[in-house]
């Protein structure tokens, strides 16, 4: 019998999930795609960024290969390149290696699991990248210690954003300061009235508090409308007229979808992959995504992990023709832990917002870095 070819774009939190189980299935080959040989466990990239000792690179940065020599070549293969466009009618994937010739790729079934970057990882604005995503290449530890390097020299930084990755950075950073002895200064510009805005007023009271305890100077109801470097010196302009004079600008506004290569006709009008409750893609029959690259709202790792199993199991109905399918909820109930520091922070669960030590337990004493290795090894 010839086997059921499924091509899976992304090695992240939900397509490494996706592969271990379709591996599981008899008779199923899975062609991976994947522009780096590492998975990033980018849940900590503050901590990593900000504190350069704070991890070993082995523990956040870990090889996707290693995680699939216990399958046979029969059964899985690892395309390290990029997938540029997809053929629906001939049911294939053109994909460009990082060394060699551009190639394409048959399926049965595709799986979009591309996710999503941002304009810092991008270095878009910045020029250079501080990456709290994939960077879509296979250069993530060089990215990583410069970036460390071009925090620790700053000592004036302005970060752009206060949503989570901006207020654990911010902590991450202040504790950095203060375990230096520095005299630098850590400025958080905050568009909304109060940070954390998509929390309860508990939950931006609090970190907004613990911000201030450690020195972190917070504006807000006031937008970055430009950021411009000249030299080793940047100026950053709000919108209230005035200018800071920063040795670093850090934005952490703004998640883009990786799709750059999936039909217009799949995505919405802002770039995300359309799909249903079955994480089946819209207007098709044989094509999947899940994490980061659809259109449901909340992009967080587990909520990646929860839309891959759902994806996972219908998946493997469709190929066994037979089982009850499952759907994906993301539900509107906030569910977010945000350190601001190692000593503690705030957050949401099921309209509670945590006492700090809750937070410090939970998340904020190593930013979950130990479930790094099983979710590259398909156990998470």
């Amino acid at each position: 019998m010839a086997p059921v070819n499924v091509v899976v774009v992304g090695a992240s939190y939900a397509g490494l999930h996706i592969a271990h189980s379709l591996l599981e299935v008899p008779d199923v080959k899975v062609a991976l795609v994947n522009p780096s040989t590492n998975f990033y466990w980018n849940i900590a990239a503050p901590r990593i960024l900000a504190k350069a000792e704070a991890f070993k690179a082995e523990q956040y940065l870990l090889s996707i290969t290693d995680a699939f020599t216990k399958y046979t070549a029969r059964k899985v293969e690892f395309i390290l390149g990029t997938a540029t466009a997809i053929d629906v009618a001939a049911k294939s994937v053109s994909v460009t290696p990082n060394d060699g010739e551009a190639r394409s790729v048959s399926y049965d079934y595709l799986v979009l699991a591309s996710g999503s970057t941002t304009t810092s990882t991008t270095g878009e604005i910045t020029g250079f990248s501080i990456p709290f995503k994939q960077s879509n290449r296979d250069d993530l530890k060089e990215l990583i210690e410069a970036a460390q390097q071009t925090i620790t020299g700053a000592n004036n930084i302005v970060i752009g954003g206060a949503g989570p990755i901006g207020v654990e950075l911010a902590g991450e950073l202040a504790e950095a300061v203060e375990q230096s002895g520095s005299a630098a200064t850590i400025t958080l510009v905050s568009a909304t009235d109060r940070v954390l805005p998509m929390l309860k007023p508990s939950g931006s009271s609090a970190a907004a508090n613990m911000l201030q305890q450690k020195n972190v100077k917070v504006i807000t109801s006031t937008r970055v409308t430009d950021a411009e470097a000249s030299g080793d010196a940047w100026m950053v302009s709000l919108d209230n007229g005035e200018k800071i004079c920063a040795d670093l600008y850090i934005p952490t506004t703004g998640v883009i979808p990786n799709s750059g290569f999936i039909p217009e006709q799949f995505l919405d009008k802002d770039g995300w992959v359309k799909v249903d409750k079955e994480m089946r893609v819209e207007s098709s029959e044989n094509i999947y995504a899940a994490g980061d690259i659809t259109n449901n709202s909340m992009r967080l790792s587990f909520k990646a992990v929860e839309q891959a199993r759902v994806a996972a199991h219908n998946l493997k109905v469709d190929i066994l023709g037979n089982g009850e399918r499952k759907s994906f909820d993301q539900g509107e109930s906030i569910m977010m832990v945000v350190p601001v520091g190692e000593s503690g922070g705030t957050g949401q669960i099921y309209g509670f917002t945590p006492f700090s030590f809750m937070v410090k337990m939970i998340k904020g004493k190593d930013f979950f870095i130990s479930k790094a290795a099983p979710m590259v090894a398909g156990k998470a």
